[in-house]
């Protein structure tokens, strides 16, 4: 468990110009499948099983590589994935997002529980990393301080990864939750998990979470185009803040380039990994993460349910 400063930048730039790619073929693979013909109808349960191994990259996004040549090994990726499925046999990953409330458990040898464990609630702020290296961040506020802690996913001291509300958010980070109330991080620890329906889509939560006034700390009158998420009440409140901002959205700087990056489609390719390979990789642990995802469903189903008492 470490503590974690990052900024949210460049991760916010390249997850939002590869989301909005891939929904675009998605669609497209959409579109083609609305009217199958008559070999299509043959085939349906296979077009329909690609389809939702597809969808496996949001869900486990940690099985696909580093898209960058020079950090490529296919023999190390394919190692990784094996002990990747072994450990998931071993301990409890479930389906999650930024955004969800999760609670966490690993072994601590200075617990003072007798059993040596600490569990920690939070919501998810951030996630990445590829293979054993993945990662996610967790954030609540405990007694008016705010407390965040990175954990390692594959992380041999990991015990149990608890969903406690699953859904998603308008932005694939929440490091502006620094900057927000405290009662937009606050999680209760006794929190309930809340079980949705089987088969039922992924909720959203189109929550726009109002900052503090300055100081930030990151700039984010500058982010307003790209981060959904959060509003601003007074972004520029001195002329030497005007003039800044005008600036950085100047022609040629950094801002500017920032409206633009978005439509860089040689530069979605250089960052993903591309869709052949994909299904390959799902192909290949396609099964067993199916099969694993199953079990654990009917097991949070059990312990969700409650047995009707008697009424005397």
């Amino acid at each position: 468990m470490l503590t974690c400063l990052l900024s949210p930048v460049s991760q916010t730039l390249r997850r939002t110009c590869t989301q909005s790619t891939r929904n675009i073929s998605l669609t497209f693979n959409l579109a083609q499948l609305e009217k199958p013909s008559e070999q299509q109808k043959e085939t349906e349960p296979e077009e329909k099983n690609s389809l939702s191994r597809r969808d496996y990259r949001y869900i486990f996004p940690e099985f696909l590589p580093d898209p960058k040549p020079e950090w490529r090994n296919h023999i190390r990726e394919k190692l990784e994935r094996r002990d990747m499925l072994n450990r998931r046999e071993q301990i409890e990953i479930p389906e999650f997002y930024v955004g969800s409330n999760l609670a966490v458990t690993v072994a601590d040898e200075n617990s003072p529980h007798p059993n040596k464990l600490s569990r920690f609630v939070g919501i998810c702020i951030d996630r990445g990393g590829c293979g054993l290296r993945a990662w996610f961040i967790l954030r609540n506020v405990v007694e008016g301080q705010g407390v965040e802690f990175m954990y390692q996913m594959y992380n041999p001291t990991l015990v149990k990864i608890e969903v406690l509300r699953l859904e998603r958010r308008l932005d694939e980070e929440l490091y502006y939750l620094r900057d927000a109330p405290p009662e937009y991080s606050t999680v209760p620890f006794n929190l309930e998990p809340e079980i949705l329906p089987d088969g039922a889509p992924v909720p959203v939560n189109n929550i726009v979470v109002p900052l503090n006034d300055r100081p930030w700390g990151q700039k984010w009158e500058r982010y307003t185009e790209i981060m959904k998420g959060y509003s601003l009440q007074n972004p520029y409140p001195t002329p030497g803040k005007v003039r800044r901002q005008m600036r950085w959205m100047a022609e040629g700087n950094q801002g500017w380039n920032m409206q633009t990056l978005k439509y860089d489609m040689m530069r979605e390719y250089r960052n993903t990994v591309p869709v052949e390979q994909q299904d390959v990789i799902w192909e290949e642990v396609g099964d067993k993460l199916e099969v694993r995802d199953k079990q654990m469903r009917r097991v949070a189903a059990k312990r969700a349910f409650i047995r009707p008492s008697k009424k005397m």
